[in-house]
């Protein structure tokens, strides 16, 4: 006998989630534990990863994040998972191969919302075990893992008040070694959301605008009223947002006189999981490797 691999959680999962509106991941993984593989003996039941947690409740959790790149799960809220509509037809199905799901195109469309397809390719050729090098599994995992938390971190900016979006900005800026900032007033701000000194004496300042979309790009209108709104005092600007910047928008700021750098949702989550914004530190790992220079004689 042997623990399930993370794959074969899927339908468990979904139907532990079937019998129920919401539920706690946590108590998830324990209900499809308890309910699909009390018999396995006691010995695998209790084996801790390499970090100490339990190997197969770990498993059954990433079960759960991969039926969310599905979208065969949703988080309805913070803490929460729920099946779909598309989970309950492929339940009904009675199967999920990890084949189906790494080739549904929801999944492709999760993935490459923080990966380039080709980055995407090279992962699935890496895990392919019988090809891979101890480093190659231990890399391909990393990168999973980022991907995941870089996709979730989108996610959730997405969701978050746009007020509050627009601070998260600002606190980034200065974790990346910018100076102290300003936040300009809720109201008519003209097309300014903060102003951060560009060095820690405030010498030079830049502009900011934080744009919360989920899918409206941003336009040439809105580079445009942001150049208008600053003031003579500064020439340069920042413009971000969680979705993208259409093929205007970007013309009109490499166009413009001021220095406009534009910053989209795949960039920000890469500069927010760079400085440690949004996101933490779970596992750190060390490997070791033989130090052949305590071996050499005098």
């Amino acid at each position: 006998m042997e623990l399930p691999k993370y794959h074969e959680t899927f339908i468990p999962v979904l139907e532990i989630l079937n019998t129920v509106e919401s539920i706690k991941s946590r108590e998830l993984a324990s209900k499809v534990r308890d309910n699909y593989y009390s018999v396995l003996p006691q010995e695998l039941m209790n084996q801790k990863t390499s970090s100490g947690a339990n190997v197969l409740l770990d498993r059954i959790l990433w079960g759960k994040s991969y039926l969310k790149m599905g979208k065969y799960v949703s988080y309805p809220k913070r803490g929460l998972v729920q099946i779909t509509e598309k989970g309950k037809k492929r339940l009904a199905i009675g199967n999920l191969p990890l084949h189906d799901l790494q080739n549904d195109p929801d999944f492709i469309d999760h993935r490459e919302s923080v990966e380039s397809k080709k980055e995407y390719e090279i992962e699935l050729d890496i895990v392919r075990v019988e090809n891979a090098s101890p480093q190659d599994l231990i890399d391909s995992g990393f990168s999973t893992i980022e991907t995941e938390v870089k996709s979730e971190l989108l996610e959730k900016l997405k969701e978050i008040d746009p007020y509050y979006f627009e601070k998260v900005i600002l606190i980034l800026l200065k974790k990346m070694g910018y100076g102290d900032f300003i936040e300009t007033s809720k109201s008519g701000d003209g097309g300014i959301d903060g102003i951060i000194n560009e060095d820690k004496l405030g010498l030079e300042k830049i502009y900011t605008q934080a744009k919360r979309y989920n899918e409206n790009k941003v336009r040439e209108k809105d580079i445009r009223n942001f150049i208008g709104a600053m003031s003579g005092d500064t020439s340069k600007g920042v413009f971000i947002t969680t979705s993208t910047f259409d093929d205007s928008a970007i013309k009109k700021a490499k166009e413009a006189h001021h220095r406009i750098i534009l910053i989209d949702g795949l960039k920000l989550v890469d500069l927010m999981h760079q400085y440690n914004e949004g996101v933490q530190v779970k596992t750190v790992y060390e490997v070791k490797e033989l130090d052949n220079d305590f071996f050499e004689e005098d």
